[in-house]
């Protein structure tokens, strides 16, 4: 696979289930609102979706090394990865009641993030367990901050 759909692809990938289920489980620990999570879902593919494509853009041209085509396909690639992926998490969403969506929303990322990981490093030649394990207890320790947070908010400002 060539570096800029790589880079990409990887990107696109990790940021779509980290922040997707960041801003979700804040959101749902918040407001226990199945519309809020749905149009937190909808925002993160939309706007964080051109932000990331955007950073991923001006990041390769300022390191200078790769070609204007390469760019603007890490670019295109980062931007309907993290799309495609984000919207994904609304599909529980949609057909299962809020807390029960939540847990296979979780499950999903954990799913996608120890797959890719693991696909990465064996074609890197590390411990594909190892790095995916390493990946898997980040985001969850991003989801449980986060669901802290939206706890927190909810007690102290609603």
């Amino acid at each position: 696979m060539k570096y800029s759909l790589r880079k990409g692809l990887s990107f696109g990938l990790t940021s779509a289930v980290i922040t997707t289920l960041g801003l979700m489980v804040g959101l749902y620990s918040g407001t226990y609102s199945t519309l809020i999570v749905l149009g937190g879902i909808l925002s993160i593919a939309v706007a964080d979706s051109f932000s990331d494509a955007l950073g991923i853009h001006v990041s390769e041209e300022a390191c200078g090394e790769l070609s204007l085509k390469e760019i603007w396909i890490a670019t295109i690639v980062t931007f309907f990865t993290k799309f495609i992926f984000a919207l994904t998490f609304m599909v529980p969403v949609l057909l299962f009641p809020l807390n029960v969506a939540i847990w296979i929303c979780i499950a999903w990322g954990v799913f996608l993030i120890g797959l890719f990981s693991m696909y990465m490093a064996k074609k890197q030649g590390n411990n594909p367990w190892l790095v995916a394990m390493e990946h898997v207890f980040i985001m969850l320790v991003v989801i449980a901050i986060t669901y802290f947070i939206g706890n927190w908010i909810s007690n102290h400002f609603v």
